[in-house]
């Protein structure tokens, strides 16, 4: 009896998430369309939740700011940065541990179009880039305690250098999504990284 219960109590929480996903996904599809048709300043939060079928309020309960809307889920993206960083083994060097987390945190995106999608608006939108901007200068000090043991353990190795590197790769992110979406699409968004990359380093 006691197991049955615990049955229909872990298939109500399925269905429970499953719904709550599927709403998501709806109203970060009705988001991005509008976005896309335009311009991420122009549509209002009013306007994706009539599009979607959902209450100002429902549509708040699930993302909490309109820039989350965009789907692109920056803090996500930070985290999975963050955490692939730190898990990769100690005799990895700094370019290949940072090149493995950028390469992680792109997975996020559902598809190519959505990706595609989601940094032409990026790149398009004073207010979208500002915000990535700021986010990216926390993730480059998330990163710092990270990226500083992997440079040696001498005098001159204050964190400066470690910043230096990162804030590298991280423009070479930028300059190679910019290049991808100039290209619409054309290509792996991380062999233009590596070719950033191979610019930077002489």
């Amino acid at each position: 009896m006691q197991k049955d219960a615990e049955a229909a109590r872990r298939s109500t929480t399925t269905l429970w998430d499953r719904t709550r996903q599927l709403a998501s996904r709806e109203i970060l599809e009705t988001a991005l369309r509008l976005f896309t048709e335009q311009g991420y300043d122009e549509t209002t939060i009013a306007q994706i939740a009539r599009e979607a079928g959902v209450s100002q309020r429902t549509l708040f309960r699930y993302f909490g700011t309109k820039e989350d809307l965009l789907g692109g889920d920056q803090e996500r993206f930070g985290q999975v940065l963050t955490d692939t960083v730190g898990e990769q083994p100690a005799e990895v060097d700094v370019w290949e541990a940072l090149r493995a987390g950028i390469a992680a945190a792109l997975t996020l995106h559902d598809s190519r179009d959505q990706a595609l999608e989601r940094f032409r608006l990026l790149h398009n939108t004073g207010s979208l880039r500002a915000g990535w901007l700021e986010k990216r200068l926390r993730f480059q000090e998330d990163l710092v305690p990270l990226i500083k043991p992997r440079m040696g353990s001498g005098a001159g190795n204050t964190g400066h250098k470690a910043r230096a590197v990162i804030a590298t790769a991280l423009a070479c992110l930028d300059a190679a999504s910019m290049a991808w979406v100039a290209d619409e699409g054309e290509g792996d968004i991380m062999d233009l990284y590596d070719e950033c990359l191979v610019a930077v380093r002489g």
